[in-house]
């Protein structure tokens, strides 16, 4: 049996799902690869849990019903205090280790750096370290290589072969990243790619199609609990913005947050109200986003929250396009990515489906430690 260790940081929606499945799995990775995962660090935002060994399945299914209830492994019995997600790396670290970001904080990077010096694999649910300052995503793409600082302009590889991955950061379990990289591998031209990554915001739109009022739509949304807490996080268009720009680094783009256009689903005078006053206020959006559905409808067109990568910049924000096309068909929550390329033309490579969610993320991350567990 051959035994990989995992070191997890992060056991909030996606990192108890990917536990979860790693139990669930636990046979059927034995009897078909020869394979067991062993956890030997499992963390939240302020303590770990670590095992040299391994976490027992029993202990596994009891702390993710001790966080299930609201507890901290700072206060678990077998836990302790613990903030810094390096030191853990350099603590549960051993040959061969997989580092798993599940978390939703730039506060990893460290610990992904100080897993690809000692020679560990990372895969990462988290989008964040891939987000912040060009030097971090090459060294993170480029399995822990440091920009040559000699060359003002290095043109590192954008293909990943080695010791990292990161899919699930843009489709969650839509294979966007695999795709992009073997378009890039092959040679292909991509012209440009263009698509929705965020269910919350395809639902708006759908909504909006369908005649419903935008204020309408957005308290339905928040009710089901599809946007965050505060309804901004997901209508401000950062997320996707994020998405965009992990697309546009993957294709060599030289490419930070500030330099991507975003505009929003709300003015910036209601950036700083309470949340319940935000929601008091969306009535006063209604007319004009009635208005933009009804023009774009009398030339036979539709309204998406779409991000473009394209010509060397990046776009995000609402878009009208040709109710025939497949980002005009799509309803619902499901992301769908189109690649216009040398070889996909007239027609775009077009990838759709369910881009949300913990279970479908959590299984993308699996699908990732799994990869890693044969090639790195």
């Amino acid at each position: 049996m051959r035994i990989i260790s995992l070191i997890l940081l992060g056991a909030g929606g996606v990192g108890a799902a990917l536990t979860r499945q790693i139990v669930e799995q636990r046979q059927f990775h034995a009897n078909t690869y020869g394979l067991r995962l062993n956890l030997v660090a499992l963390c939240d935002s302020n303590g770990a849990v670590l095992a040299s060994n391994g976490l027992t399945d029993e202990q596994l299914t009891d702390l993710l019903a001790y966080k299930a209830d609201g507890g901290k492994f700072a206060h678990h019995a077998l836990g302790g205090k613990q903030n810094n997600p390096a030191a853990i790396v350099d603590m549960a670290g051993r040959d061969g280790a997989i580092v798993v970001d599940c978390t939703a904080s730039d506060e990893t990077v460290p610990a992904l750096l100080t897993a690809l010096d000692r020679g560990y694999a990372i895969a990462m649910a988290n989008k964040k370290p891939l987000t912040v300052g060009y030097d971090v995503y090459h060294r993170i793409a480029c399995g822990g290589a440091i920009i040559n600082k000699r060359d003002p302009n290095p043109t590192p590889p954008v293909i990943n072969l080695g010791r990292s991955r990161w899919e699930t950061t843009v489709g969650a379990g839509l294979p966007v990243i695999a795709t992009l990289t073997r378009l890039v591998a092959s040679g292909d031209t991509i012209a440009r790619i263009a698509g929705t990554f965020s269910g919350t915001l395809g639902y708006v739109m759908t909504g909006l199609q369908e005649g419903k009022a935008f204020s309408e739509i957005v308290r339905e949304a928040h009710n089901l609990g599809y946007t965050e807490p505060d309804p901004r996080d997901d209508l401000g268009g950062i997320d996707v913005a994020r998405k965009a720009l992990i697309l546009a680094r993957g294709m060599g783009w030289k490419l930070n947050m500030d330099d991507i256009d975003v505009r929003g689903l709300y003015p910036q005078t209601m950036a700083t109200l309470s949340v319940g006053a935000f929601m008091d206020a969306l009535p006063q959006l209604d007319d004009e986003f009635a208005g933009q559905v009804a023009a774009a409808n009398a030339e036979g067109n539709v309204l998406r929250y779409a991000a473009t990568v394209a010509d060397g910049h990046c776009t995000v924000g609402p878009v009208v396009v040709s109710a025939d096309s497949p980002l005009g068909r799509l309803s619902g929550t499901d992301n769908l990515v189109e690649f216009h390329t040398r070889w996909y033309s007239p027609n775009p490579l077009v990838i759709q489906g369910r881009g949300a969610g913990t279970d479908v993320t959590a299984a993308g991350v699996l699908s990732d430690v799994m990869e890693l567990a044969f090639t790195a």
